[in-house]
């Protein structure tokens, strides 16, 4: 009978293939748990800031596998002018009416401050659904899939105001804003890295295959979201803010009223969104009809998309180590050190510089929001600190979307984009100099004032 033993113990969940099974497993635990343990490190898990980091990464990794979907239908589908003409077709039915709502987001999220968890949630889900719904029009790129595609843009950046309104109740103790805050988006960036390949495998099998992921992911985004503390619905003492105000007296306080530099942080900040904008969109049609020597379209492509992410990171990584008390001299000395390299790019220009000044305007944008998130911190009142950075966000992707109007319409010119490029970031760069001039004094012994870093 003891000779029989091996062959029934196949069959009792012993034999090679559970075995597999649960070396699968093993091997999926131990980065799980090494994942877990960074989220959650120096009292994130205790406050439930890591439970956001780990969110904001499903976001990330969805948000992604939708814009491979939508990358192989809308742009490397077709020829160049058929492609230039589908994303322009593609901005005025998304981007256009998402202007017009980007400025009712903010407030609209601000008037429902105890359903922050639910309102990320139907944010997810909304994704979801919508993702299966683009799935049957995306191999023909019909005219349905636009709707669709703005349902999706208007979904994923009210989950982005609301996440910005969020991170301040959430703070561990000791714990700055900023560092805070590059921990969500770092989290972000590296599950949109290791998502990015996976969907460009689901769509090897089919162009559907990448939005089928995406709903995966957000279905799983969406019981995440109710994962987070009760206390991210408190809204005891908030009240709204508003951008600007011109009464001095106003009871509301505005981000003008409490710091002009904060203002002129905020306006600094929307011309490199508006850089970030105009790149990703004018650099798309210029590399595939002008690719770097001996590379292809795509490979040209990723190039100087790698370069802006892998800056993009770098920025992030250095906002949680730098410990900065003048946010305001950050954000013009990074937009002085962008500015310089546009004028660069547009002098000598080439493939070369165009990859530097992705590289740079990633690293430099990630630092100057994160100083704007200090400035936000320090010199705007906790009762409207909340609705402050739901305001600043929205007022943010709208200049993302001026940018990227402004890349799709410019002639495909390297030296006048880079020019373009260039005139974009000096207005910013004034602003930041203004903001710099209206900072705040050093204060004097005896006082105290909120840490920003």
């Amino acid at each position: 009978m003891s000779s029989v033993a091996p062959v029934r113990s196949s069959d009792d969940g012993s034999g090679p293939a559970r075995r597999a099974g649960r070396a699968v497993g093993r091997a999926l635990h131990v980065p799980a748990r090494g994942i877990r343990r960074a989220t959650h490190a120096h009292g994130a898990g205790e406050s439930g800031l890591g439970k956001l980091i780990e969110l904001h990464a499903i976001n990330g990794a969805g948000d992604v596998m939708i814009t491979v979907a939508l990358a192989s239908t809308v742009f490397f589908s077709v020829p160049t002018d058929e492609a230039r003409g589908r994303v322009a077709l593609y901005l005025a039915i998304t981007m256009a009416p998402f202007t017009v709502l980007a400025p009712v987001i903010g407030p609209l999220l601000d008037r429902l401050p105890h359903g922050r968890r639910a309102a990320m949630a139907a944010s997810m889900l909304a994704r979801a659904l919508l993702a299966l719904l683009m799935s049957g029009a995306v191999a023909t790129g019909g005219i349905e899939l636009y709707p669709a595609a703005l349902g999706v843009l208007v979904a994923s950046k009210a989950y982005g105001v609301v996440r910005s309104a969020v991170v301040p109740r959430l703070l561990p103790p000791k714990f700055s804003l900023v560092k805070a805050n590059s921990r969500v988006t770092l989290a972000g960036l590296l599950a949109t890295g290791a998502a990015a390949p996976v969907g460009a495998a689901l769509h090897l099998i089919g162009p559907p295959w990448p939005l089928y992921g995406a709903c995966v992911v957000f279905v799983w985004g969406t019981f995440a979201a109710f994962t987070l503390p009760h206390k991210v619905d408190e809204a005891k003492g908030e009240r709204r803010a508003r951008l600007s105000t011109h009464e001095a007296h106003s009871k509301r306080p505005g981000l003008r009223t409490v710091s002009r530099s904060v203002l002129c942080g905020l306006l600094a900040n929307a011309s490199m969104r508006a850089l970030s904008g105009f790149l990703i969109f004018f650099l798309a049609f210029l590399l595939r009809e002008h690719p770097v020597a001996g590379q292809s379209a795509a490979v040209s492509l990723g190039i100087v998309g790698v370069s802006a992410g892998v800056g993009n990171a770098c920025g992030t990584a250095a906002g949680a180590w730098l410990r900065a008390r003048a946010p305001e001299a950050i954000i013009a000395a990074v937009l002085c050190l962008t500015l310089g390299v546009a004028v660069l790019a547009a002098v000598f220009f080439s493939a070369l510089f165009m990859a530097v000044l992705a590289a740079t305007a990633g690293f430099c944008q990630a630092l100057a929001k994160l100083s704007l998130d200090a400035m936000i911190q320090r010199d705007v009142p906790e009762s409207v600190r909340t609705s402050a950075f739901a305001r600043s966000e929205t007022l943010l992707q709208v200049a993302w979307v001026l940018g990227g109007a402004i890349g799709i319409v410019l002639p495909l010119n390297g030296v006048l984009g880079m020019s373009v490029a260039a005139a974009i970031v000096a207005l910013g760069t004034t602003m930041a100099l203004r903001g710099v001039l209206s900072a705040p004094r050093p204060h004097h012994p005896g006082t105290t004032r909120p840490r920003v870093a």
